[in-house]
């Protein structure tokens, strides 16, 4: 499997001829790569010169560690965001709205696990939802899974004048999540608002998403306005780039 007479460095060859496995289709996206005991045997070098291959794999995103469990080729299906009607409220009403309207159309199993807290605004917060600094806010705290593969962080925070006594602050909102809840409530949303950056991940976030090294994240920021412009969420959202495609359309004016 290896030439130890090249002159390329052992763990260079070694990551090339797992990288040319996955791209044939050998190793299938999810696939679990055989033990580092394993490999050392099949390719005859060190368990060393094999960590340093993975090393080379993981930078590039080819591959993810999980501890405990071994390691694994990096699922790599996009995720088109779709903002035409993600956020309607017939796509509420079929409990297809917003990550759900995305796995319906490209057909992954959506998941997600969820915090509720709360906490006073800071200043950037209160500055979007027209609120006092210090007035307390309701957090909803999500990881956002495709097929089981974590996709998407997003910290939503709504006044609590908005919140309190609803399925707001529980972790399952229900049909229509929270802003059918809102709707519910009385109120009615007008228009919504997203402003999209990059940068690169925080640690927190590059562990949680299993990130490769150097690969940088999208950030959306979305506010949702009732009818009278009065604003209601605000939506902290994080996405992995070499994972999402984001899609808008508009018409001509």
């Amino acid at each position: 499997m290896v030439d130890k007479t090249s002159g390329i460095p052992l763990h260079r060859q070694v990551a090339a001829d797992l990288r040319g496995r996955i791209t044939a289709g050998e190793y299938a996206p999810g696939d679990k790569l055989p033990s580092e005991r394993a490999m050392t045997e099949t390719y005859g070098v060190s368990r060393l010169t094999i960590r340093e291959a993975l090393g080379i794999l993981r930078a590039e995103g080819v591959i993810v560690a999980e501890h405990g469990r071994g390691v694994f080729v990096r699922p790599s299906a996009t995720i088109q965001r779709l903002a035409r009607s993600r956020l309607s409220r017939e796509a509420r009403a079929a409990n297809k709205g917003a990550f759900l309207a995305d796995a319906a159309a490209q057909g992954f199993t959506p998941g997600s696990s969820v915090r509720v807290r709360f906490e006073p605004a800071d200043e950037r917060v209160a500055k979007h939802l027209g609120i006092q600094v210090g007035d307390e806010v309701t957090v909803r705290d999500r990881v956002m899974r495709a097929d089981g593969f974590p996709v998407q962080l997003a910290v939503s925070r709504l006044p609590r004048t908005f919140t309190r006594g609803t399925a707001i602050e529980e972790v399952d909102t229900g049909t229509g999540g929270v802003y059918a809840r809102l709707e519910d409530a009385g109120h009615l949303i007008g228009h919504y608002a997203e402003h999209v950056g990059s940068r690169m991940p925080t640690p927190e976030e590059a562990s949680t998403l299993r990130l490769g090294q150097g690969v940088p994240v999208i950030t959306v920021m979305r506010v949702a306005y009732r009818e009278d412009g009065t604003p209601l969420e605000m939506n902290d959202m994080v996405l992995p780039a070499d994972r999402y495609e984001l899609s808008y359309e508009w018409a001509a004016e």
